[in-house]
């Protein structure tokens, strides 16, 4: 997390093995993933942890329905989780690991205390809360918003689980396989015919270029942890394929920088819309310049309830 935002921890949920427990070992008993009848549960206050909204907004791209919950990978660790009343389920080797990757140390109340009161906000707060900003690696957040340019959620996930099943590593949970994301040095061995296979388009020489980047140490995505924002966005931009927008998803969504708006299409066109109005087209850097004033310390947060909520409603409401 940027260290000049204050520390928004709470209180820590609490942690509950349950093995024997009926209830949680049957909604873990799914014959296709192969549990054994022992689990765990993360106990959530307030219920405030929306886990298809937060798989499913945009910002992570793998992760696949299964049975009551969804299953992925975490790094390279293969994951269930399930949603039930106030308990976040999963194996119990896997409580701690979910736990940090749904950070489910951010308060929420206290986050989205933040948010300016206009009438679009709180209907964006009131569809998503719930929604919190997951901590994805570094280069597997990087790789898959070179992979978005121009794309929909939909084909950005076939890409994303295309890539996987073609170069990652298959990673076994129960009678399930799922796959991680390849390493950089994986890709950066690839050969470009081969990466156009998973339909990428033009978005495969960039990716291919990232991943040598990486690979050879021209880019070191950890040394990016301790940089300073504007200094981490301008590295991020050397990488080809990489704007100001995947820069700024990449610190969002991998370094924990919750003031940053990454502005796409949707937060683009609402911001027009709605706080805008009255202007003629206003310059990209004009709109994130406004979004990290107006929306807050947590302005990141904002950003993604605001594109989630308009994703998903702005025909509706037109």
């Amino acid at each position: 997390m940027n260290p000049s935002l204050p520390r928004i921890d709470g209180d820590a949920p609490s942690l509950t093995t349950a093995s024997g427990s009926t209830e949680l070992a049957e909604a873990l008993a799914l014959p296709a993933l192969g549990f054994d009848r022992s689990c765990a549960g993360c106990h959530l206050p307030d219920c405030d942890l929306d886990l298809e909204k937060t798989l499913n907004c945009g910002q992570v791209f793998h992760w696949l329905p299964q049975g009551s919950g969804f299953v992925g990978a975490i790094g390279e660790v293969p994951v269930y989780l399930e949603r039930s009343g106030r308990t976040l389920i999963t194996s119990a080797d896997h409580i701690e690991l979910a736990q940090t990757y749904l950070a489910l140390d951010h308060s929420l109340p206290e986050i989205t205390a933040t948010f300016p009161r206009d009438e679009t906000m709180q209907a964006a707060l009131k569809f998503c809360y719930g929604l919190r900003i997951a901590r994805q690696p570094p280069w597997e957040c990087l790789a898959s918003f070179i992979t978005s340019a121009l794309k929909q959620i939909r084909h950005i996930r076939a890409i994303s689980l295309a890539i996987r099943r073609r170069f990652g590593p298959a990673l076994r949970l129960g009678s399930l396989e799922v796959h991680g994301y390849p390493k950089p040095e994986v890709l950066a061995a690839v050969e470009l015919s081969d990466l156009l296979e998973c339909k990428l388009g033009f978005r495969a020489r960039n990716l291919l270029a990232a991943a040598r980047m990486v690979a050879d140490g021209v880019l070191d995505l950890e040394k990016l942890r301790g940089q300073p924002t504007n200094q981490a966005r301008s590295e991020l931009c050397q990488v080809p394929g990489v704007g100001e927008k995947i820069a700024n998803c990449v610190l969002l969504f991998a370094y924990e920088r919750l003031e940053v708006v990454p502005i796409d299409v949707w937060i683009r066109r609402g911001l027009q819309e709605i706080y805008f109005s009255s202007q003629a087209k206003v310059p990209g850097t004009e709109l994130r310049s406004f979004s990290e004033t107006y929306f807050g310390p947590y302005a990141g947060y904002a950003q993604q309830y605001l594109f989630h909520y308009w994703r998903l409603n702005y025909r509706k409401r037109r």
